[in-house]
């Protein structure tokens, strides 16, 4: 698949996976949902939602580091800051480098260019928060929270997942 299908991809798992409504208790059923997604893989990863205002659900498998929660943390702020999955900001990027360049003005320190971030989007209002994922390639990263997604929204998962590379 090209990067430019891989686009239209995510732009349509962004304009599809939208809530009626969003709360902690739909939080922490996601959260549940990723936790055992990644056990079922084999996966060690940490996983975050939150709200713009703070966090809701935050969980660390074995096998991940303090290293996890940091990236976390960064991938939310640039999926607070654009509106949009962070693989989607990653596959957009036109540098050679895999990070922002300084005339972006997002400091390196608090936002990162690597997938496994996706805006939670509430019908009629926006976006009001990010599902993050950290532990495993940022493609793999990214089709996790699509997955738990798709699952409770009761969406098509097979025709919202992009394939492996």
């Amino acid at each position: 698949m090209a990067k430019e299908d891989d686009i239209r991809l995510i732009i349509e798992q962004e304009r599809t996976l939208v809530f009626p409504a969003f709360s902690e208790d739909i939080a922490f059923s996601i959260g549940c949902t990723l936790r055992a997604l990644a056990q079922a893989g084999g996966h060690a990863i940490a996983a975050q939602i939150s709200m713009a205002d703070r966090p809701l659900f935050y969980m660390a498998l074995e096998g991940t580091t303090g290293d996890n929660q940091h990236w976390l943390r960064r991938k939310a702020n640039i999926v607070q800051r654009l509106h949009r999955s962070s693989y989607r900001v990653v596959l957009e990027h036109n540098g050679p480098d895999d990070f922002f360049g300084p005339r972006r003005g997002l400091d390196n320190a608090d936002f990162v260019l690597a997938g496994g971030g996706f805006p939670i989007r509430v019908k009629q209002v926006g976006v009001i928060g990010s599902i993050c994922v950290s532990g495993l390639r940022e493609r793999e990263d990214h089709r996790l929270v699509v997955e738990a997604l798709a699952d409770h929204l009761g969406a098509d998962r097979k025709a919202l997942t992009l394939p492996p590379l």
